[in-house]
């Protein structure tokens, strides 16, 4: 049996503070290496035996100023060292308004992750609070979960297999990988073959809760059967029942509309094709989202929005896309269509929110799973240690991804069609990108071609510049395709009007013969009665997390009022 991993470290540095720093982090000891520095350089010995050891480093926390060294230029080296650590500049409160003036430029660039007032007594939970949120989205987007909730066996890291890594990262199960001959790989086999009575294929996904063997194993074929067994089918909702609002989609602008739904009293059903928290839930981090200093990781975001509205009665189906809207007629209640059964409503808000649009170079359509990924795939993230990756887009979804990879990759090159990122990415985001020493933009560029290495897994891609069209061949070990939004409303059909790029009409913008009395619908209602659309769906949208939440709460006021109109015969 192997030795148990080492605690990960956490490093504190300071030459006057370092006895308040050691006393503040004693309730650390129990699961953390906490180690203590009085110079830079000593810090540095640390990170540097650490590294070479394969202990993980959680967290680097240090003084606003250092004996030996400017306290930036030594958190640009143990960056370089250990680029996965969150890193927290605690300042003296003699000196908090001065070193915050200086500090503040760097924050925004990304130079560490948060300043704080270092402690003046004990219980200082507002400082501890903040350490804590850190060392939860450390754990959650880079090591090895030390539970497995869920374990996943599988010989080889399929496209499958990550598929499901991703989906158990986002709605957040801790869980591990095991090989088929490891003792827990071996006993989810035996186990396997009792309850099925067939040979096992892969990945075996073994839901678990001590002790294992009471625990269903099984051999999913998609991520859907593994949602429906989590999370139930929508034909779990009694035929017979018509809900108040059926929403479609959780991301954003879903999941507002589900808070605000249910908790109004309206009964309320969210039907997500994939995994809670949409695009946005991939983000490793959102900074500029109003209320979270610190930032906010897209899958916590999402995880708490979901908690927030079952606690209110929302319910929940994940991995079943609809696949037909049936209008209702005069008031009549609509009907969503999906392959786990029909869900009836009263409304219907539309906040199926967008894809990235395919890339449309065949062979590396090919390698999709294989090191090519659409989207910021954070559970792929981690297989790109010591590689060369490429991430395709220049919006800020593209900017969040390659911050996030250069913490495992060799070097993060961004590839933009357009001469720089001014006109589609945040200036925060811009910043922090050029002041990552493992990330470059390369502007007017796009790929014409790519192809595998000998083991099947990307390797190469073939780069062209869009002005002179000279090409060149670089070696790849990952390509993120993160290239502008198709909208995800096919099975709308033809009641729903849409604009030239398939995005839902709403308010003014439905054509004049749609509207009523000379008057267009609501702002956020679509040319059917009852029917709403809000978020990145929505023809005109903002395309921004908070004005998809905006919209997603107004839509609901506009759901009361429709509602209202139902159970008020007009006059004849």
């Amino acid at each position: 049996m192997s030795a148990p991993a080492a605690d990960p470290v956490i490093l504190l540095v300071s030459g006057e503070e370092i006895d308040v720093l050691t006393q503040q982090f004693r309730r650390y000891e129990r699961e953390y290496d906490v180690r203590a520095a009085t110079t830079a350089a000593d810090a540095t010995a640390i990170l540097q035996r650490a590294r070479a050891s394969g202990q993980p480093v959680a967290m680097v926390v240090t003084d606003s100023e250092l004996p030996d060294e400017n306290v930036l230029l030594a958190l640009h080296d143990w960056r370089t060292l250990v680029p996965t650590a969150r890193r927290i500049v605690a300042i003296p409160i003699s000196r908090f308004a001065d070193d915050t003036n200086t500090l503040r430029p760097y924050l925004a660039k990304g130079k560490f992750d948060t300043y704080l007032v270092l402690p003046q007594g004990r219980r200082d939970e507002e400082f501890h609070y903040a350490v804590v949120e850190l060392l939860s989205d450390w754990g959650a987007t880079v090591a090895s979960s030390e539970i497995d909730t869920v374990r996943i066996i599988t010989p080889a890291a399929t496209p499958l297999s990550l598929g499901v890594r991703d989906f158990l990262d986002r709605v957040g199960f801790p869980h591990r990988t095991y090989a088929p001959d490891s003792p827990q790989g071996q006993e989810a086999q035996e186990l396997y073959g009792r309850q099925h009575d067939a040979p096992p294929t892969y990945p075996l996904v073994h839901l678990s809760s001590k002790p294992f063997a009471d625990r269903p194993i099984i051999a999913p074929t998609s991520v859907r059967e593994l949602s429906a067994l989590m999370y139930g089918r929508p034909s779990d909702i009694d035929c017979t029942t018509v809900v108040d609002l059926a929403v479609v989609g959780a991301g954003p602008a879903g999941l507002a509309a589900a808070v605000y739904g249910a908790s109004e009293g309206l009964s309320t059903v969210v039907l997500e094709q994939e995994v809670i928290g949409g695009q946005a839930g991939t983000s490793s981090m959102i900074r500029n989202y109003l209320g979270f200093p610190r930032g906010i990781s897209g899958m916590r975001l999402g995880q708490r929005a979901r908690t927030q509205a079952i606690r209110f009665g929302a319910r929940f189906f994940t991995g079943w896309p609809v696949v037909e809207l049936a209008p209702g007629v005069d008031g009549a209640p609509h009907t969503l269509i999906t392959e786990g059964g029909k869900v009836h409503a009263r409304s219907i808000l539309i906040a199926s929110g967008v894809a990235y649009r395919r890339l449309g170079v065949a062979p590396l359509e090919d390698l999709v799973g294989a090191g090519v990924n659409y989207g910021a795939a954070m559970t792929a993230a981690r297989e790109m240690e010591d590689r060369d990756v490429y991430v395709v887009g220049g919006g800020n979804s593209a900017g969040q991804a390659a911050v996030h990879l250069a913490r495992f990759a060799r070097s993060v090159t961004i590839l933009i069609r357009r001469e720089d990122l001014a006109a589609t990415m945040s200036k925060y985001l811009i910043d922090e990108l050029q002041w990552n020493p493992r990330i470059q933009v390369r502007p007017c560029t796009e790929i014409i071609d790519g192809g595998a290495d000998e083991g099947g897994q990307l390797g190469w891609l073939q780069l062209c510049d869009v002005r002179t069209r000279q090409e060149e061949r670089v070696s790849a070990g990952g390509l993120f395709l993160l290239i502008g939004a198709a909208p995800h409303c096919d099975w709308l059909g033809d009641d729903v009007l849409r604009d030239e790029h398939g995005f839902v009409l709403t308010g003014r913008d439905v054509p004049t013969e749609c509207w009523a009395d000379g008057l267009p619908p609501e702002n956020l209602a679509t040319c059917v009665p009852g029917i709403f659309a809000a978020g990145d769906i929505r023809s005109g949208s903002m395309k921004r997390v908070a004005a998809a939440s905006g919209e997603g709460a107004s839509a609901v006021s506009l759901v009361h009022g429709y509602l209202e109109g139902l159970r008020v015969p007009t006059a004849p």
